[in-house]
């Protein structure tokens, strides 16, 4: 009776989980959009912090490139990192502000964690052909919190070689 009980038992809890990973395997966002197994979306930039882009930073590589893609408030109010390039806009900035180089280091920033400006910046870089582009998730609200220098300056033209 016992063998009986616990092999009722576990063929109750092994169900549902048996059917859950059929019913996501039947809703499979990818294949239903004709990706197959390759979402082309989901390569698209790394997610790093302030302390990966200050060591970033410190290193002094040539080839590192800082964005700004907060708006004209979020500068007036928290400043941006010194060096940044600040964007016109996250979707809709010239590519020609990024550097001719699509080997080059990208790194995006905007407000904090919860602001998705910097990733849609990121990923019109990354749908450009640029191969090493981040995403300080921080952002600078993180920057300014670990006590690191902030600018008010508001220039949009140009390109960052941190």
């Amino acid at each position: 009776m016992k063998t009986l009980r616990a092999l009722v038992v576990a063929a109750v809890v092994a169900l549902p989980m048996l059917t859950a990973g059929s019913l996501a395997q039947g809703f499979d966002l990818r294949k239903l959009m004709g990706y197959g197994d390759y979402d082309p979306t989901l390569n698209t930039f790394k997610l790093i912090h302030v302390a990966d882009l200050k060591k970033l930073m410190q290193e002094g590589k040539s080839g590192l490139y800082l964005y700004d893609a907060n708006d004209a408030e979020v500068r007036a109010k928290y400043g941006a990192i010194p060096g940044a390039v600040l964007l016109p806009s996250d979707d809709q900035y010239p590519l020609s502000m990024l550097p001719a180089d699509k080997h080059a280091e990208l790194v995006f920033y905007c407000t904090n964690w919860l602001c998705t400006a910097s990733h849609e910046a990121a990923r019109r870089a990354v749908g450009a052909g640029y191969e090493d582009v981040s995403v300080m998730s921080d952002g600078i609200m993180g920057w300014a919190k670990a006590g690191e220098p902030t600018t008010l300056s508001t220039t949009t033209e140009g390109r960052s070689n941190s």
